[in-house]
């Protein structure tokens, strides 16, 4: 895979979002609504979200009670997130965050309750990077902190499709996915207890999703 393809994909979802104001539509996706619940289980209170895009989620952990720092690499799409804010007076919930996820959390050690990511382990990372990615959320999280992400699986009808960029990433329609197998969530859990792994549905092909949810080692 090419070094500059996840700036590329940058330019991309830029444009997307400044097309459209809810490109994913304003209401809270499923994978959230169901992290909200285990997040609220496990007592936590300060979340990040990486890969926030537009804010859908982020508007509704905040109006749950949750404290947000949302994490986007689009400036469009964080725009959005400040824009919504200030609209539905959650602007004090939220601290949008401009950063690329290839560079260290802005977090220190133990910082933080838990992370969210809807697809965002499946752009345009290589393995090494997913995996230095996963290695900053297990430090910036307090010990029994969670980490909830989704990620399209190889049982996706678009996996395969499209041209391939390397490992298995795939673009197709100007979009690349990063694809997962089991083999690459365990790879990732190093570090957490794997509480569980769920496969589900979204959206009209439908997409094929595992939602996997971790717990940092060291805690409850």
């Amino acid at each position: 895979m090419k070094k500059d393809e996840l700036d590329r994909q940058q330019l991309h979802w830029d444009r997307a979002y400044t097309a459209e104001m809810d490109f994913f539509g304003d209401e809270p996706s499923l994978a959230a609504q169901s992290a909200a619940e285990r997040f609220l289980e496990g007592g936590c209170s300060l979340l990040m979200e990486l890969g926030a895009g537009q804010g859908r989620d982020t508007l509704y952990f905040a109006r749950l009670g949750f404290r947000v720092y949302a994490l986007e690499y689009s400036e469009s799409g964080l725009l959005g997130i400040i824009e919504k804010g200030v609209k539905t007076d959650l602007g004090e919930m939220i601290t949008p965050v401009f950063h690329d996820l290839r560079k260290p959390l802005p977090f220190g050690d133990a910082s933080l309750d838990g992370c969210f990511s809807h697809m965002l382990y499946c752009m345009a990372f290589s393995r090494a990077e997913l995996e230095f990615l996963n290695g900053e959320i297990r430090r910036a999280l307090k010990p029994g902190g969670l980490n909830i992400y989704t990620v399209r699986h190889k049982g996706d009808a678009h996996y395969g499709k499209g041209t391939h960029v390397g490992e298995d990433l795939y673009e197709y329609n100007g979009f690349v996915v990063h694809y997962f197998d089991r083999a690459m969530v365990d790879r990732l859990a190093e570090g957490f207890e794997l509480i569980d792994i769920d496969e589900f549905e979204e959206g009209p092909l439908p997409r094929k999703l595992y939602r996997v949810t971790l717990r940092k080692k060291g805690g409850r």
